[in-house]
């Protein structure tokens, strides 16, 4: 690396390129553009699962960012560093847009992504192609017994988080509004708060292009009918690239 940049490490699980993205976890996908968009290089450590990391990170969760070797562990504290490291990439022009920036990034990371886990691991249509996604190359037991196990602790967790807990119809009900609202705000033009990228745009597009990928039909294809939203999408995917 140069003087001007530390040695950077993404430590995450599989590449999900094959479905569309770098990573099938929203969190991992926006650290991925948020450190594009920086210019910041960086390589990739993959694990077979979060607990790979574990000595990075004790809460066993994915992504962690190696930078010199010492842990950037969660996508927040990880692009709260980017923004630290790179302050002109997603610089806004005053404290208030800035504050707005984040808000929407709490958003994304919080209800949104509720809805997100809720399509692909509570959602019977879903579930199929996303167990063969996350588990196709696992050993027969884990596919036939671990993963059954391990949807319905996510589900009940769904449940806990009020996402699912009165069923399919009213989550669905729930997120079609949420993306009526969000078609209503997306702009028509340029980024979520202006004519730059802002972590809300990185935010936002990891979850919600994470629901536009392949393995959540029925999701990808509500996303895609609201052109506003989707054309946006479209904007920061070229914009992030790197």
């Amino acid at each position: 690396m140069t003087a001007s940049q530390p040695a950077l490490v993404l430590c995450e699980l599989a590449d999900a390129r094959a479905h569309g993205a770098e990573s099938h976890s929203p969190f991992c996908l926006k650290v991925h553009r948020a450190l594009r968009a920086a210019g910041l290089a960086y390589t990739r450590r993959h694990g077979a699962r979060p607990a790979s990391f574990a000595a990075y990170n004790p809460s066993l969760q994915v992504p962690v960012l190696l930078v010199d070797g010492a842990p950037v562990a969660d996508s927040t504290a990880i692009l709260r560093w980017i923004v630290a490291t790179r302050p002109g990439a997603f610089a806004q022009p005053d404290a208030r847009a800035t504050s707005e920036a984040w808000l929407w990034e709490e958003l994304a990371d919080t209800a949104i992504n509720g809805f997100l886990v809720a399509a692909r691991w509570a959602d019977d249509a879903n579930w199929p192609g996303v167990r063969e996604a996350y588990f196709g190359g696992a050993p027969w037991p884990v596919r036939a017994v671990v993963a059954p196990a391990l949807r319905r602790g996510v589900v009940r967790a769904l449940v806990g988080r009020d996402v699912w807990r009165s069923g399919p119809e009213a989550c669905w009900r729930r997120f079609d509004a949420l993306l009526d609202d969000l078609e209503v705000r997306a702009p028509r033009e340029g980024f979520w708060l202006g004519p730059a990228l802002s972590v809300a745009d990185v935010a936002l597009f990891g979850q919600l292009w994470s629901v536009r990928l392949d393995l959540t039909p029925r999701q990808r294809d509500a996303l895609r009918s609201r052109p506003a939203l989707d054309a946006w999408l479209r904007r920061v995917d070229a914009a992030t690239q790197g």
